[in-house]
């Protein structure tokens, strides 16, 4: 008896919803992601072997780097907030609700108190451009205004208190290239504040390296 052949057929796959799902994911990324703004101080920070994580809040970072500039960033937009506040209440600079609000947003920040109100008006592109933010006072060997780093390390201390009923944790983050002198002025101010436990953010290298 003769078999039955049974006529071929290319096989087809309807893509259709398939693309239709990816282009739906795709767009919800790409609203739903935030842009990082660039490093107002970026630094080459040494490499360690080291890969303890920092903590994700009651944090502060103190950066050192592109000629002795230190910057603070302090992580909590209410935190931040308080902060300033108190730092005004020190330095007798008024501060508005709306610059309050737009300073809650800067993570991290160089400049004297007395030229804040002007960077925190500042668009953030802007803010972050090299050179525009000369850095923080931070001469330690004199306990005056010429050193308001200590004055910013106190009060930030004392808002995360307020906020969040916590003590504050250190970090500093200083440029390879820096002079270890340079970093260890920064620890020896946080050690004249009691505060000695801090960390020092480095860049992780393979254990043969």
């Amino acid at each position: 008896m003769a078999k039955v052949k049974m006529s071929k057929k290319a096989a087809s796959i309807d893509m259709t919803a398939m693309c239709d799902v990816a282009f739906l994911l795709l767009t919800f990324f790409i609203l739903t992601a935030t842009a990082k703004n660039p490093e107002p101080l970026p630094v080459e920070t040494p490499n360690s072997t080291v890969q303890s994580k920092l903590p994700e809040d009651n944090l502060a970072v103190i950066t050192i780097g592109d000629g002795d500039k230190v910057f603070y960033g302090i992580k909590g937009r209410e935190v931040r907030k308080r902060t300033l506040e108190l730092m005004g209440d020190m330095y007798n600079i008024q501060f508005t609700d709306k610059e309050k609000d737009e300073f809650a947003l800067i993570e991290e920040f160089g400049a004297p108190i007395e030229a804040l109100k002007q960077v925190i008006a500042m668009k953030g592109a802007d803010r972050n451009k090299k050179g525009v933010q000369p850095g923080i006072p931070h001469d330690t060997l004199n306990d005056n205004k010429e050193n308001q780093l200590k004055d910013w390390i106190y009060t930030s201390r004392q808002a995360n208190i307020d906020v969040q009923q916590e003590q504050l944790n250190f970090a500093i983050k200083g440029d390879a290239k820096e002079q270890y002198p340079k970093v260890k002025q920064i620890m020896d101010e946080l050690q004249k504040q009691k505060v000695n436990s801090f960390s020092l953010v480095t860049g992780l290298r393979g254990k043969n390296y």
